[in-house]
């Protein structure tokens, strides 16, 4: 089972108003005053964006427009050899900016004539309900914050990288937009803390870390392999287990190491029939029914 808090640094406010982001004691930046300040301030536009309002522009240092550029410079060989075809064309169409760091705003222009996704600014972690809830109205809640230029190919937490480059490009292919927007419904049905835990924890198994198998090949579409720089070459090692929601839900494992249980779609096929419709019936009754015992027992 995952937490989504796990993933990010908190952000606070004090009663001055002064925003911080409480980064980990290992993580990259964590001793670089500038790197903290830019966070922070980052951060504060998004904590004081209201809905309605123009989402905030980020006017990105060449620092990390560079590591923009890098991450794109290696992983897009990747991608031509391990990405799906789906995710592959979704790059095609979607067509960012590989030179310059795009705005959140340019993002949403490019995924509204795809598939009517918009995306939303994030200082850090978004409630488990708003974050799945809000993609049942094609909106994604997006970091705008870019890892700590000294690793430019690891980041402990998702930034702007991520939720672009892996997530972007899935919610530019019309059916796994689809599969999002289906897993939004499912996160708005549900009333009981179980049955939201449900979708989170297949959403990770599935759009953050999904597999399938195409071409005799086995295949990445998920959003943490496919912006992942080491861990897009590993996975093909990992433990391929067949689509199975109830070891998605009750499997344990750290976050912070690459996966080592993933789950295989028979084909895009089978994955957008299976995981669509696991998100189109999931309901408070699910986990019962899948025999996942309640959070409190876990």
């Amino acid at each position: 089972m995952f937490e989504e808090a796990q993933l990010y640094s908190p952000v606070t406010r004090d009663e001055d108003g002064g925003v911080t982001v409480h980064l980990d004691d290992e993580h990259p930046g964590v001793n670089d005053p500038a790197y903290r300040e830019r966070r922070n301030s980052i951060a504060a536009a998004a904590l004081d964006w209201h809905e309605g309002e123009p989402v905030p522009r980020v006017d990105y240092a060449e620092a990390e427009q560079e590591v923009w550029r890098t991450v794109w410079r290696e992983l897009a060989p990747k991608h031509e050899r391990l990405a799906c075809s789906a995710f592959r064309e979704a790059v095609v169409a979607l067509d960012l900016p590989r030179d310059r760091i795009p705005q959140l705003s340019e993002i949403t222009q490019s995924l509204s004539r795809l598939t009517g996704f918009e995306y939303l600014p994030a200082a850090g972690i978004v409630p488990l309900d708003e974050f799945y809830g809000s993609l049942a109205d094609r909106r994604f809640h997006s970091t705008q914050y870019v890892r700590h230029p000294g690793a430019p190919l690891y980041t402990p937490e998702p930034d702007l990288i991520h939720e672009v480059i892996g997530h972007g490009h899935l919610l530019a292919d019309p059916q796994l937009a689809e599969v999002n927007r289906l897993a939004g419904e499912a996160a708005r049905r549900v009333e009981t803390p179980e049955g939201l835990q449900l979708v989170a924890d297949v959403f990770w198994f599935t759009m953050e870390f999904g597999v399938l198998r195409e071409g005799g090949n086995l295949m990445a579409y998920g959003a943490g392999l496919l912006s992942s720089y080491g861990e897009i070459e590993e996975f093909r090692g990992a433990d391929i287990r067949p689509l199975d929601f109830a070891q998605m839900a009750t499997l344990d494992y750290d976050i912070t190491h690459y996966q080592p249980v993933l789950f295989g779609a028979e084909s895009f096929e089978h994955l957008i029939d299976t995981v669509g419709g696991f998100f189109a019936g999931c309901g408070d009754d699910t986990p019962a029914r899948l025999g996942v015992p309640a959070l409190a027992k876990r």
